[in-house]
């Protein structure tokens, strides 16, 4: 018996093991060519509080969550009580029956003690799972090793006969568990979540100087990163708070060294006054927020799509920018670069608004495509200046030509190689100087403004799928895009006319890019991740086009195609 996709959810108390289980089955799945979608669940704990991997597994191409489970891998008896409701109506309970007196048709009590010590019972438990969904032994084992060489040198050999005898004692274990399609996707695909994605999208764009200081979900962005400094050849440095770690990265920019921070919400949030500085000295900054529910602490490792208004928005006075809203890792890869790109070429804030289950969802993504990247150099042509260099001279772009401390000469093609760069956070001059001069504010306001023009010729148009004029048309932005897609497919094969229209970047929106097909649409139906429809307000802002249906989830899980389906 063969299912075109499973979903599979490992779940107990932080600090049982669960993770480690979890990401050897995942690149287990990945090298033996299958699809995958992950969906992390953490409690603010470092030990105790439930925790959950779900993992929807297919041989063909899946972009969103699942809710009914196939097999629970319950590490405690909490797992069981909050998840058998869900179980489908061919799904199985995994449980060590030492955990678990639980009698049910639907239950396999395993003996782990009795097949490896309890120290190794968590791979005697991946034998068994890697043996019901049909997986090779071999495959399994040769993953698991490498994991254990690397982090625990010395254990591999046991862990690898728990393995054995879990896989083993399922082979014989009366079951009919439905297994995995065959897969005909080939090896060498990478197994990648969003924050990953993005770290790598950063060292590809040719980022120089990362600060951060550490909050939920933004985090393993900055670990991942600090696996590949010294190799890449840049700083990455965590600092005493958002604050410092934001200032930070202004200045690295300032010096030439193109620069990014990652933080969520609350962080953000003390963040906004740089943000406002990084506008008025015109200096590149990327951006990262990774959304959780607010306000305040909230909860903070859920998910939310809540904060778009906010980043909008922050920084005191006008200043232009950028927000780019990836919808999957690939595009948390690719959007990184570009955000990189825009920021550098019009010397202002850009931001990459992401959230808690993007950043942590691991997806089988092929090779990145690299042919197309131009090395970000910040120092261009037009960085030819007069004698003294005007750090902001008034030109029909907007766009001031750069020069960097202590580096003048190399960038500047002249002869000479003296200028003084001066920058300051008041109004100011050309040359950089600050002025009470009320008609140099209205020229200094229209040049950063004028800015504007030339970041919307670089907007990203959104992502329309499906029927032109469909009778129902699904809006989204970011990481809703996949359950977006997949309850689009759902309804179109149920013979309703349905398409998507899925933003890559919410600011500057350009109307000509999308008002006609939310015009020829009969149904606009708007999917956000948050309580108030916050990015269907803004295109009524901006547009004048009303979206009257909202699909709202704000309950801090992720949107999956069934919650869609069951509003709509």
């Amino acid at each position: 018996m063969e299912k075109l996709d499973l979903n599979v959810v490992i779940a107990g108390e932080a600090g049982q093991g669960l993770v480690t289980l979890s990401q050897i089955l995942t690149k287990t799945l990945v090298r033996a060519g299958y699809y995958i979608v992950v969906t992390q669940s953490y409690q603010s704990r470092i030990r105790g509080g439930h925790n959950s991997y779900a993992l929807r597994i297919s041989h063909r191409e899946v972009v969103a969550p699942t809710e009914a489970l196939d097999l629970l891998v319950a590490l405690d008896q909490n797992s069981i009580n909050l998840y058998l409701p869900e179980l489908s109506d061919h799904g199985f309970i995994l449980v060590d029956e030492k955990v678990s007196s639980t009698v049910h048709s639907r239950v396999i009590r395993a003996p782990l003690a009795d097949l490896a010590d309890d120290k190794f019972s968590n791979s005697t438990a991946l034998g068994m799972v890697a043996s019901l969904l049909g997986l090779h032994k071999d495959s399994v084992t040769r993953t698991l090793r490498e994991f254990f060489d690397k982090h625990a040198p010395g254990t591999s050999d046991h862990n690898a006969e728990s393995l054995a005898a879990g896989y083993d004692w399922i082979l014989n274990y009366p079951v009919k568990f439905p297994k995995l399609h065959p897969s005909t996707l080939p090896e060498g695909r990478l197994t990648l979540n969003g924050n990953e994605a993005i770290a790598l999208g950063s060292i590809s764009a040719g980022m120089k100087f990362f600060a951060f200081y550490p909050m939920t979900p933004a985090t393993s962005i900055a670990t991942t990163l600090a696996g590949h400094a010294a190799q890449m050849e840049f700083v990455i440095e965590q600092a005493e708070d958002e604050i410092s770690a934001v200032n930070m990265a202004v200045g690295a920019s300032f010096t030439g060294a193109p620069a990014m921070v990652a933080t969520s919400g609350g962080g953000f949030a003390l963040m906004t006054e740089t943000v406002s500085l990084a506008g008025m000295t015109e200096t590149p900054v990327v951006i990262v927020v990774a959304q959780r529910p607010g306000p305040s602490t909230g909860l903070p490792t859920r998910t939310e799509q809540s904060d778009l208004e906010f980043v909008l928005h922050s920084g005191h006075g006008e200043f232009p920018r950028a927000i780019f809203t990836p919808g999957d890792v690939e595009q948390c890869f690719h959007l990184t670069i570009k955000a990189f790109q825009v920021a550098q070429k019009y010397n202002t804030p850009v931001f990459l608004l992401t959230d808690q289950f993007l950043a942590d969802s691991y997806r089988s993504v092929g090779p990145f495509d690299l042919g197309q990247l131009s090395p970000l150099n910040p120092c261009l042509d037009s960085c030819v200046s007069a004698n003294p260099h005007l750090t902001y001279l008034l030109t029909e772009s907007g766009i001031s030509p750069r020069i960097f401390p202590g580096m003048a000469s190399q960038c500047v093609r002249a002869s000479s190689s003296s200028e003084l760069v001066i920058a300051d956070s008041d109004e100011h001059t050309q040359d950089g100087h600050l002025t009470e001069d009320l008609s140099v504010r209205i020229s200094m306001v229209e040049k950063r403004l004028r800015k504007i023009d030339g970041l919307k010729s670089e907007v990203v148009g959104p992502e329309f799928i499906g029927t032109a004029g469909p009778e129902t048309l699904f809006v989204s932005w970011g990481s809703s895009r996949g359950s977006v897609i997949e309850a689009a497919d759902i309804l179109a094969g149920r013979g309703r006319s349905v398409a998507t229209l899925n933003f890559l970047q919410v600011w500057p929106l350009i109307p000509e890019n999308f008002v006609s097909i939310l015009e020829a649409a009969k149904d606009v139906v708007a999917v956000e991740g948050n309580a108030t429809g916050q990015f269907a307000r803004l295109i009524r802002r901006e547009t004048g086009f009303h979206i009257k249906k909202v699909i709202h989830r704000f309950d801090g899980l992720p949107i999956t195609p069934k919650y869609i389906l069951d509003r709509i």
